[in-house]
């Protein structure tokens, strides 16, 4: 770090110490900052990983709109340092309790001529940095408006990139996989996107970015605590490699308002010369405040099944009739409109899959396209759109209620907003309110479509501070929230842990719109749960979706025993069993993992990982005595290696395997798999073929005598 610092010194002539350089070490000491003024005044930083620089030098401020930029001039009059070593143990997660443990460096700044102050708060973890600014509160600065972020993030090298382009208005891609050289290039003739999509740059990309340098480091730029602030974008400068926040801006172009005493949010740098420790880094929960629900006894993980994927396929609708092309609430009379008989949520069909689900002890059962009003919902920027209360005619909401609870299933309440928000904060008391009253204790939202009030976006201050807002409103209800087409999360689910789940990435129902890469789902892993846990909705075992609607062409790139092992590696409280329950009944031993797979765990072990090849992560049920490992692979077939070091030693377990058929590949034989027994102690290993696009699942319970007679030993 030393000789890197005197080189940079040297070569740029850029930096001068105008004062003593604060240097801060995490508490395994593998990881070191820098932060020096240089002879501007400008605040800059950098970050090195065992005497490998991973940040060169990089600069720290902001533009302000109609005031001086806080940019450069500034004096250190201030430095604290502290450290931090405790646990907490989470609601619902992947460990039973998590370790919060950093070293803090607070440098307070003033700038000359303005006598404006500016706080940055770095904390140093053992697997990165996260840091933020504070602005306290001071006669010379009281309310601003930030018109830039220029926090940068200097690179070392041409990395290699999993990354999506930089949009105001969706996460919802493919990733790409290229040197950091080549995104720009890419960039100006990319395709794809939703039909809201706002692409603002050929070289912008989204966090969080996952990066592996040629020297085997692995790094991951983000953020944490989003709240009160727009999303941070990435925009790379590509002939210098160096990364500059771009904040999503509101309907004026400006980035975010601001009262002191205020902070931003945290922006993480997770490094590792492991890329299992990526995936193990709890640095964005740790950046959020605990939990601000005192009984959180309500919140409980659930696994469900739904009307859902029977009307992504096009086998039947979210609409009612084909009357009319337009509605108004409140005017349109649907009890004499003529059903066109595709509507998916009449209380027949719905029976049916509480029925389903009743027979195999799923908790909930979701229920989309149930309420009026959807004849239209999309494409007009429609500001009255849904009342989330009145149903259609054909159905009895009073009657599936009723006959759900006397299955023991749980209904789960669908608010599809058509991104008008306007018109959910309108309607959201009483629509909570209505899920009280008819024991509707989750709420999976939406937002699809373009944001209202018209030209707002997805990410910015004032639509991140909406969504805050309805997790906050549904805590006062005790209502779980799994929120659809809303701003990627950052971690907020530790301080509000009755977020049970986001969507914001593309999730499963795109391999019905065309198909997403095999690769997929092992990036997503390194990038968007990072920030906390996907509603994936896993569980496809038709492939061909022509088979569920003929109209409909599409692909499932996947193999079944793949979509399996997604229970385990795509972390989340909330699961869902997506296909249709006809396709399960087609293959009851293996619909046996995902009855049989936790919900939530007491500990995590990231058995091996590579981001856009692998992974394969073993996890202990929460309370329980047993173990379940996925595995996935891209299009690429390998071996995978599995150990079983994690369990209790001295004891024998029997390990159901669900493996791809030796015939088995994505592309031509997704559904070929196998079932075998095993008897596995602390001290077995397994090398696991997995077909291309397959994977492997594994559950592992204890072994009575009995029970392990005839089974091979590995």
């Amino acid at each position: 770090m030393q000789n890197k610092r005197i080189q940079y010194f040297l070569l740029s002539l850029l930096i001068s110490f105008t004062a003593t350089a604060q240097e801060l070490k995490s508490p395994s000491g593998d990881l070191e900052l820098s932060f020096v003024l240089n002879e501007n005044g400008a605040p800059v930083y950098e970050l090195g990983f065992k005497g490998q620089s991973v940040i060169e030098p990089s600069l720290l401020g902001f533009e302000l709109k109609n005031q001086p930029p806080l940019l450069e001039g500034f004096n250190v009059v201030d430095v604290q340092e502290t450290s931090e070593d405790s646990t907490w143990e989470p609601v619902w997660g992947e460990e039973k309790e998590i370790r919060n443990n950093y070293n803090e460096l607070a440098v307070t700044l003033q700038q000359e001529g303005t006598d404006r102050k500016m706080l940055i708060r770095f904390r140093l973890f053992d697997t990165g940095l996260g840091f933020r600014y504070e602005f306290p509160a001071q006669e010379k600065l009281g309310h601003f408006v930030v018109k830039n972020e220029k926090t940068e993030f200097t690179m070392t090298g041409d990395h290699k990139a999993f990354w999506i382009p930089g949009d105001y208005g969706t996460q919802e891609y493919d990733y790409n996989e290229s040197r950091l050289s080549e995104i720009e290039e890419i960039g100006r003739s990319y395709e794809g996107g939703d039909s809201w999509s706002k692409r603002f740059s050929p070289s912008a990309v989204q966090t969080s970015l996952m990066m592996k340098s040629d020297d085997g480091l692995y790094i991951n730029l983000h953020e944490a605590a989003l709240v009160d602030y727009s999303a941070m974008h990435l925009e790379l400068d590509s002939d210098k490699l160096v990364f500059t926040s771009a904040l999503t801006p509101d309907v004026n172009g400006d980035m975010a308002y601001m009262i002191t005493p205020a902070h931003t949010p945290w922006r993480t740098i997770i490094v590792s010369d492991d890329a299992r420790d990526i995936l193990t880094s709890d640095i964005t929960y740790n950046l959020n405040e605990p939990s601000r629900i005192d009984d959180t006894s309500w919140i409980k993980p659930m696994k469900y099944i739904g009307v859902w994927w029977e009307m992504i396929t096009g086998k039947s609708t979210w609409d009612y009739t084909r009357d009319f092309n337009a509605v108004k609430l409140g005017v349109t009379d649907y009890e004499t409109a003529t059903p066109h008989g595709q509507h998916g949520a009449t209380t027949e069909n719905v029976k049916k899959y509480i029925d389903f689900a009743a027979q195999h002890n799923f908790d909930g059962v979701l229920v989309e396209g149930w309420n009026i009003g959807w004849e239209d919902w999309i494409g007009h920027k429609k500001d009255y759109v849904f009342d989330f209360q009145t149903p259609y005619p054909d159905f009895d909401l009073e009657e599936v209620t009723n006959y759900a609870r006397s299955k023991g299933v749980e209904m789960i309440m669908h608010h599809e907003t058509s991104a008008s928000v306007r018109n959910y904060e309108r309607h959201i008391d009483e629509a909570y309110q209505f899920m009280k009253e008819n024991g509707y204790n989750a709420v999976k939202s939406g937002y699809v479509g373009n944001i209202l009030p018209r030209g707002e976006n997805h990410y910015s201050q004032w639509t991140v501070n909406h969504f805050q807002y309805a997790v906050e409103k549904a805590a006062d209800y005790e209502v779980m929230v799994n929120a659809h087409e809303a701003v990627r999360p950052t971690g907020v689910a530790r301080t509000w842990p009755n977020l049970i789940a986001n969507e914001s990435a593309r999730g499963t129902e795109f391999q019905a719109f065309g198909g997403s890469k095999p690769f997929h789902v092992t990036v997503l892993p390194f990038t968007r749960l990072l920030g906390g846990p996907m509603d994936y909705t896993p569980g496809i075992f038709e492939m061909d979706i022509s088979k569920v609607n003929p109209d409909n062409d599409s692909w499932v790139n996947s193999t079944l025993v793949n979509q399996l092992a997604l229970y385990v590696t795509m972390y989340s409280p909330l699961q869902m069993a997506a296909d249709l329950p006809e396709n399960y009944e087609r293959f009851p031993d293996a619909f046996q993992f995902i009855k049989d797979v936790a919900l939530d765990w007491d500990a995590t072990y990231i058995l091996e990982a590579e981001p856009g090849d692998f992974v394969t992560i073993a996890r202990k049920a929460k309370g329980e005595e047993e173990w379940f490992v996925g595995g996935v692979t891209d299009e690429n077939p390998r071996q995978a290696r599995i150990t079983f070091e994690y369990l209790p030693k001295g004891q024998n377990f029997i390990a159901t395997i669900y493996a791809d058929g030796k015939d088995a590949s994505y592309d031509k034989n997704p559904q070929s798999y196998e079932i075998r027994k095993v008897v596995v102690d602390s001290k077995s290993k397994l090398q696991q073929k997995l077909a291309s696009g397959g994977g492997v699942a594994i559950s592992i319970k204890p072994a009575g005598k009995a029970e392990t007679k005839g089974l091979k030993r590995i």
